[in-house]
C-alpha cells in the first residue's frame, strides 16, 4: 500500500514541461537570418550595382553583354543600347538588360 502511494507521487513530479514556442522557433530564425546575410543580401547588391553601371552608361563605354558579344556603346535610347561591333563598324542594338558588364 505505502508502495503504491510512493509510485503516485513519484508520477506527478515527473509530469512533461510545457516547451515555450518561441524556443521551437529559434532555429528556423536562426537558418534564415544566415540565408538571408550569406546568400540574398549579397545578391541584391550585387544586382543593384549592375543597374546603376547600366544607368551610368554613355557614349564610348565599352561592354559585354549577356550574349558574350563585346562592343562599343554608339548611342544609348530609353530601353536599348546601340553598339559598335568589330572592326568593320557594325551595330547592334540591345535591351540595356542585356549588357553584362563593362569591359576594361
Amino acid at each position: 500500500m505505502f508502495e503504491s502511494i510512493a509510485y503516485a507521487a513519484d508520477a506527478v513530479q515527473t509530469a512533461p514541461q510545457q516547451v515555450n514556442p518561441l524556443v521551437q522557433f529559434f532555429p528556423l530564425i536562426a537558418i534564415f537570418i544566415v540565408f538571408y546575410f550569406f546568400l540574398i543580401r549579397p545578391q541584391q547588391k550585387a544586382q543593384q550595382k549592375l543597374r546603376e553601371m547600366v544607368a551610368g552608361l554613355k557614349k564610348g563605354d565599352k561592354v559585354v553583354t549577356s550574349g558574350g558579344i563585346l562592343g562599343e556603346v554608339s548611342s544609348i535610347q530609353q530601353d536599348y543600347v546601340v553598339l559598335n561591333v568589330g572592326d568593320s563598324g557594325a551595330k547592334l542594338e540591345v535591351l540595356k538588360s542585356a549588357i553584362s558588364g563593362l569591359r576594361q
